[in-house]
């Protein structure tokens, strides 16, 4: 399963390229290929357990969950 914050652009930062490039929705920044290959989980890498950039996104996200998606141990 690929990264879901990785897309391949073919503009960006106020430029365009002959070819699509890879770029990582969670830094909002393009990636080196090599950066890319991890977050396609080739080679025996896999993005949830070997990306810190995932991971670090993921747990920053996990904290601003909005205060009205929260359950109440009242509600359960």
């Amino acid at each position: 399963m690929t990264c879901p914050y990785l897309a391949y652009l073919r503009e960006g930062d106020n430029k365009s390229f002959d070819h699509e490039r890879p770029f990582c929705g969670a830094t909002e920044s393009f990636v080196s290929p090599m950066q890319a290959d991890l977050c396609n989980d080739r080679f025996d890498f896999h993005h949830t357990t070997h990306c810190s950039i995932y991971q670090e996104y993921e747990r920053n996200t996990e904290l601003e969950t909005p205060i009205d998606r929260m359950v109440s141990p009242i509600d359960e």
